[in-house]
């Protein structure tokens, strides 16, 4: 659908916009009062999960640069034409049909290798020291400017390392776009390998993301999930019984990467990562890691390990949400939230356990869990095997 198309249905007056926009900044500005957080130094507690070379710290030790450049990003394709062209010239190069299979063997084990590291991990990442047993995660981060199609920039909890077949997971993923469109980003939440059942909400922000540094934070209890923007909460996921092992509770680490999710991250695939914008630079300092540092031995043999700490960890302020808190986060949903899978009835018939299901929100959506303004339900596979739902411009309609 023409984005322009829908302008006469949903353009507000100059005056009342402006209006509506200055009420808004005062109420997130009211409720966004200043968590009391203690930072570390980017070496004390995290360390480079890939991409080495594209994870450069600050020079006062507080924060780091994650890259994505044109040399990891095209070092793939080199690869696959160099061992396309031996592959093809290999009868001229060696005669001995032994010398031959083996040569072939180890390109096709060569190539294999390389396809994995670079087609899973072109970019740049850090994962912090240590895994949690519940925590608050946080970090100021800006985003890369400019042409940003294709490209993600993730901040999310996971122990998919460990726990492969049954990892829970919590996410912030920062979607790029052509020159000239805001950054999307969509909140998500996994427990127990299900990832069959995403959980994913999609949104627009109420600044630009790339002028700079905004907070981005997850609380995660025994209680409650929390995701907050600048200390105003945007998404909040109590844990019931009738989710059972679909909530997060075993330990995670805070992984943060930018990466080249050129087949889904940018309407559906339709645009790609541009190299000739690179380097991609997403930047963080400030970070924070406040929980129960736990190994998952421990969690087995000690489960009372981090009794006094997570005690402590749901007494902080920010583990709540106050009635002030309460209504910016549901102005935000109403202003900026474009996707909910709770209101996504194609998906899910019944909503999962842990939906809200607010009668004045769900009217604004269609059956596919998108705003009657636009857009159209499709899924596709991505990162092991998610099912999750492309990213379509029109989605977000103008408000």
């Amino acid at each position: 659908m023409d984005h322009h198309s829908l302008r006469c249905f949903v353009t507000i007056p100059k005056k009342t916009h402006f209006l509506f926009s200055f009420s808004l900044f005062l109420l997130f500005s009211f409720s966004n009062a200043a968590f009391d957080l203690a930072t570390i130094p980017f070496n004390d507690g995290y360390s480079p999960l890939f991409g080495d070379g594209n994870v450069v710290r600050t020079t006062d030790g507080n924060g780091v640069q994650l890259l994505l450049d044109r040399y990891t990003g095209k070092l793939n394709y080199i690869i696959r034409l160099f061992s396309y062209t031996c592959k093809k010239h290999s009868k001229k190069i060696v005669s001995s049909r032994f010398y031959i299979f083996y040569y072939v063997i180890l390109i096709t084990k060569f190539n294999f290798f390389i396809f994995y590291f670079y087609d899973e991990y072109i970019g740049a990442g850090f994962i912090s020291s240590n895994m949690y047993q519940y925590g608050f995660f946080s970090a100021n981060i800006k985003l890369p400017s400019n042409y940003t199609a294709g490209i993600c920039v993730a901040f999310y909890t996971s122990n998919g390392d460990v726990y492969e077949k049954t990892h829970d997971e919590l996410d912030f993923e920062f979607l790029g776009n052509v020159a000239g469109k805001p950054w999307r980003f969509q909140t998500n939440l996994y427990g127990n390998g299900s990832t069959h059942r995403g959980r994913e909400e999609r949104y627009r922000l109420w600044f630009d993301p790339t002028k700079g540094y905004h907070r981005y934070s997850i609380l995660w209890t025994a209680k409650n999930v929390i995701f907050y923007i600048d200390g105003v909460p945007i998404r909040e996921v109590l844990r019931n019984e009738e989710m059972g092992g679909e909530y997060p509770t075993k330990p995670m680490s805070l992984y943060s990467t930018i990466w080249d999710a050129s087949n889904w991250a940018t309407s559906g695939g339709k645009y790609k990562v541009n190299y000739k914008y690179a380097p991609f630079v997403a930047e963080f300092k400030d970070l924070v890691l406040k929980g129960c540092s736990l190994d998952p031995i421990q969690e087995v043999t000690n489960g009372d390990v981090c009794e006094d700490q997570n005690i402590d960890l749901e007494a902080q302020d920010y583990a709540a949400v106050t009635p002030l808190r309460r209504l910016s986060m549901r102005r935000f949903r109403q202003k900026f939230m474009y996707y909910s899978y709770c209101y996504d009835t194609i998906r899910y018939p019944i909503p999962p356990p842990e939906c809200d299901i607010i009668p004045g929100e769900q009217q604004r959506f269609k059956e596919t869990g998108r705003l009657k303004f636009g857009g159209s339900h499709r899924r596709r596979s991505r990162r092991g095997g998610r099912t999750t739902i492309p990213i379509d411009e029109t989605d977000q309609g103008d408000m």
